[in-house]
């Protein structure tokens, strides 16, 4: 399986990108929101997640410039009915955090917006999900937070019966003064603001 591709940038469509690694093209997929972070110029470095999609005629890659991305897309694709071009479409459309609120709000009228998806598999995108959503962190795409230690104490709120949703905010009040906090910190801080709110 290849988790993980670095080369230079050489072709970058709305749909997929062509990386060269050592004077091999791989083709890679991705959603809007990769696609709109690559840098513009060609022959520039980029580095991509990816997941390995095997089908009998194919083998297909998916790049995504955090590995909370791809771990998102991955659980995404697990549930029935949704493969990975209706996975990529999801992820187009609002970025990951977004996207994680849209589920723990279990806003299934705001899911069943994204092209494809009806009301039916959004509810089971949001029953599915909620459940695995713990186990991922959304904070690399905040500048400067660690987002392994975020992404801890985040679950250690959810452990202890706080919704996601609020939770996530409160750390992020948490973090904007200081990046440099220890868990116990962040939890600390987080709570405080909960209590308050």
């Amino acid at each position: 399986m290849i988790a993980l591709i670095r080369g230079h940038l050489i072709v970058k469509t709305p749909q997929y990108a062509i990386v060269d690694v050592n004077g091999v093209g791989y083709k890679v997929f991705m959603p809007l929101s990769t696609f709109s972070r690559l840098p513009d110029n060609n022959k520039d470095e980029v580095t991509l997640h990816t997941y390995t999609h095997l089908r009998e005629d194919a083998i297909q890659l998916y790049g995504f410039l955090s590995a909370e991305e791809r771990d998102f897309f991955t659980t995404l694709i697990t549930i029935s009915g949704i493969g990975p071009k209706m996975g990529l479409n999801i992820l187009s459309g609002s970025s990951l955090s977004e996207l994680m609120k849209t589920v723990e709000s279990e806003d299934a009228k705001r899911l069943s917006m994204i092209p494809g998806v009806g009301k039916k598999t959004a509810a089971r995108i949001i029953l599915e999900l909620k459940e695995k959503l713990p186990s991922i962190s959304p904070f690399r795409e905040e500048g400067g937070i660690d987002s392994a230690i975020a992404g801890d104490a985040l679950s250690a709120l959810v452990n202890l019966g706080y919704t996601r949703a609020p939770a996530y905010d409160a750390i992020k009040k948490a973090c904007k003064d200081s990046k440099k906090m220890s868990i116990e910190e962040i939890i600390r801080e987080a709570l405080k603001t909960m209590v308050k709110g």
